[in-house]
């Protein structure tokens, strides 16, 4: 059976922000906290309650029409709608760190870590990182890594593998696997501190 389920771990190790990758500010949706958002998540003005639009069951606000109608253009051509949308980066995540946890290569940078916690952070990453419709408010991915003894190319090469792996278990498309892992490739010198590569 083909799953169109999937996605990605760009964020090999710790949750992060991918540099050059944003989503568009946001209040709490409604879902979060029983209310609508209060700011628009397109103009960062304050949102109007009488235009809404409701994505992956969560009723948004926007400031104008305008607003709304390119919340919802951003949403349909996103890389994370194309993907499948919250159930895919759901399913990704958790195949991913399988993989991850039983690869003996990388298993150990996890030996420590609240994995509950880890998928949970993981999930809102990428969903942000990849157009869903809430921006994510972690640790940037340098600071995220800076303190993981031992953390070298081989780790990231294995991550990047354990990702790709998933992504075509899942039935990706060669051209969103392709979209994937760049951007999984853009984080390599952050995720190991490295200076970034002169212009």
């Amino acid at each position: 059976m083909k799953i169109n389920l999937p996605t990605i771990t760009a964020v090999l190790f710790l949750s992060a922000g991918l540099p050059g990758i944003s989503a568009p500010a946001t209040t709490p949706p409604a879902s979060q906290t029983d209310e609508l958002n209060k700011t628009c998540p397109i103009s960062g003005r304050p949102a109007n309650s009488s235009i809404t639009s409701v994505y992956e069951g969560t009723k948004y606000a926007f400031a104008d029409e305008a607003c709304r109608t390119k919340f919802i253009d951003l949403r349909a051509n996103s890389l994370y709608q194309k993907l499948g949308g919250k159930p895919a980066v759901d399913a990704a995540v958790e195949s991913f760190y399988k993989k991850v946890l039983a690869d003996i290569r990388i298993k150990h940078f996890f030996d420590d870590v609240n994995m509950d916690k880890q998928r949970r952070k993981q999930k809102e990453f990428l969903s942000a990182a990849f157009g869903g419709p809430t921006a994510y408010v972690g640790k940037d991915m340098r600071r995220a890594h800076a303190n993981i003894p031992g953390l070298n190319e081989s780790h990231f090469n294995a991550v990047a593998e354990n990702l790709q792996k998933t992504l075509e278990e899942l039935k990706l498309s060669k051209e969103l696997i392709d979209q994937v892992m760049a951007i999984a490739a853009s984080t390599k010198d952050d995720v190991l501190n490295r200076k970034p590569a002169a212009k």
